[in-house]
């Protein structure tokens, strides 16, 4: 089976394009464009970050409820944006656990403290916790853990298989990463302004019943993920029982508002059809 609604990439007004979908299983229905083409991820990268968190979790290196970050801030705080760091400088706005404020200071500063208890560098213990294991070996960390990540279609969808179907860490730890943290915080979805409730989990984002959204008008509300300012998205949809990846490398904007929902509702009714 190859899903011809990959082939609506080709009618995207960017340069260059590369789509995937993968089952549980890591069986790959299909790909469109140059799956092996390395793209800046941006904020794509939280999710491989937040999965290196959880990976030192289980480890026993850290904890999701020892202190990180500002005063009174978790890991779990940080990783579901409500720690109360600004979006993209290190100052405090609000007290932790109060609203949802996307902070890409935040990754950073989970990045610094998982380095410190691990005492290897963040991209370095992203490499041999996650990239190495799933095969990933076109995919590099060189910088933020927020935003400055660069992988291919065809690694992502190794990563999206093993979301799924976990390897790396127990299913009841990815299933509280889908899971609402903080249920009831208010917040902003950069591109997409404010939402009540901006459901997150554990470095993903969870669909729930956000309007307007990135995904589809037919995706669950159990859907979650992530999408990047550089063109990128990665859903993952338990109800379909499969995961989408689609890169870009055309930033970010009215273009995707309106290419990448009726995108993942043609993908969507392929698989159900």
């Amino acid at each position: 089976m190859s899903l011809k609604s990959l082939a609506l990439i080709e009618n995207w007004p960017v340069p260059t394009a590369a789509a995937g979908v993968v089952r549980a299983d890591g069986t790959v229905l299909g790909t469109r464009g140059p799956a092996g083409h390395r793209f800046p991820l941006a904020s794509v990268t939280k999710p491989l970050a937040a999965y290196a968190v959880l990976v030192a979790y289980e480890e026993g290196a850290i904890e999701l409820d020892e202190a990180a970050g500002p005063d009174g801030s978790t890991v779990r705080h940080l990783l579901a944006h409500t720690s109360g760091l600004a979006f993209d400088e290190h100052r405090v706005t609000s007290a932790p656990g109060e609203r949802r404020l996307y902070s890409n200071a935040g990754f950073e500063q989970l990045g610094d403290h998982v380095a410190r208890a691990t005492d290897i560098p963040f991209g370095e213990y992203l490499r041999q916790a996650v990239l190495e294991p799933l095969g990933m070996t076109a995919t590099t960390l060189e910088g933020s853990p927020a935003k400055d990540g660069v992988s291919t279609a065809e690694d992502l969808l190794r990563f999206a298989a093993e979301v799924q179907a976990p390897r790396l860490l127990d299913p009841r730890t990815v299933a509280a990463a889908m899971t609402v943290q903080y249920p009831g915080t208010k917040g902003v979805l950069p591109g997409y302004g404010h939402q009540n409730p901006n459901d997150w989990g554990l470095g993903f984002e969870i669909r729930d019943s956000k309007s307007p959204h990135w995904t589809g008008a037919s995706s669950s509300p159990r859907t979650f993920g992530h999408f990047g300012q550089s063109g990128t998205f990665l859903w993952i949809d338990p109800d379909a029982g499969a995961a989408c990846v689609a890169l870009a490398d055309r930033a970010f904007g009215p273009w995707a508002a309106e290419a990448w929902p009726p995108f993942t509702d043609a993908v969507l009714a392929e698989l159900r059809g």
